[in-house]
């Protein structure tokens, strides 16, 4: 009897022994589940999962020049243009272009276009100091052949093409030297008899000062 005791005793503390450490070795594993469990894997649909998609980079859309007002041809003068003298020549120009007139306050010169051809050019009188031609983009309001001042004593100023509200015009007049305008562009009397025929309401003027342009360039851009 008491070694069937002490045998069942020992069989008691062998069992003992072996549960705990079978415990032992099941305890890491838990706790290895519990750390997995509190850290899943990311979701596929989470925002920092996906590439962000590319911006597509916008191309710049260069309008394309329009070749009616690029300059073709350049009238051959031979130095500064002086008081008094003026070029005029369509030859070989295509009749319908659109007609820009350019003038340079610097060069005190005014240039005739059209479809981009110089077809003339002179030399012009300009305003003071005290009442300067304006500098800007100005189109033809209103044209008469037979045109008398309504500020200046009546003076003559045939073959007007108003510019302004305020009386800014090209018109006719003797060009001399130690001559000026009171803001006005005045021509020589044959020239502007010679634009009044060419010109129609609506035509655009350029006033600038030591703007150069050129062969190639365009008229109307820049």
């Amino acid at each position: 009897m008491k070694f069937n005791a002490m045998a069942a005793m020992l069989v008691a503390f062998v069992g003992l022994v072996g549960a705990a450490g079978y415990m032992l070795v099941r305890q890491p594993v838990a706790e290895a589940t519990v750390l997995s469990e509190a850290a899943p894997a990311p979701s596929s649909s989470a925002d920092f999962a996906k590439a962000a998609p590319a911006t597509p980079i916008a191309t710049p859309v260069t309008k394309p020049r329009d070749e009616r007002f690029v300059i073709k041809r350049i009238l051959p003068i031979t130095g500064p243009i002086k008081y008094g003298e003026w070029h005029w020549n369509e030859d070989g120009v295509p009749a319908g272009g659109p007609l820009v007139m350019t003038v340079d306050l610097e060069a005190r010169v005014l240039s005739v276009f059209r479809g981009g051809y110089e077809i003339g050019a002179t030399a012009v009188l300009l305003g003071t100091q005290e009442k300067p031609t304006p500098l800007g983009k100005f189109p033809i309001i209103w044209k008469k052949a037979d045109h008398y001042s309504s500020i200046y004593d009546s003076a003559p100023m045939p073959f007007t093409h108003r510019l302004t509200n305020d009386g800014i015009a090209i018109h006719g007049t003797k060009v001399e030297k130690g001559y000026a305008s009171r803001g006005c562009i005045g021509v020589p009397n044959e020239f502007g008899k010679k634009l009044f025929a060419a010109t129609k309401l609506g035509d655009v003027v350029y006033i600038t000062r030591g703007k150069r342009i050129g062969k190639g360039d365009s008229l109307v851009e820049g």
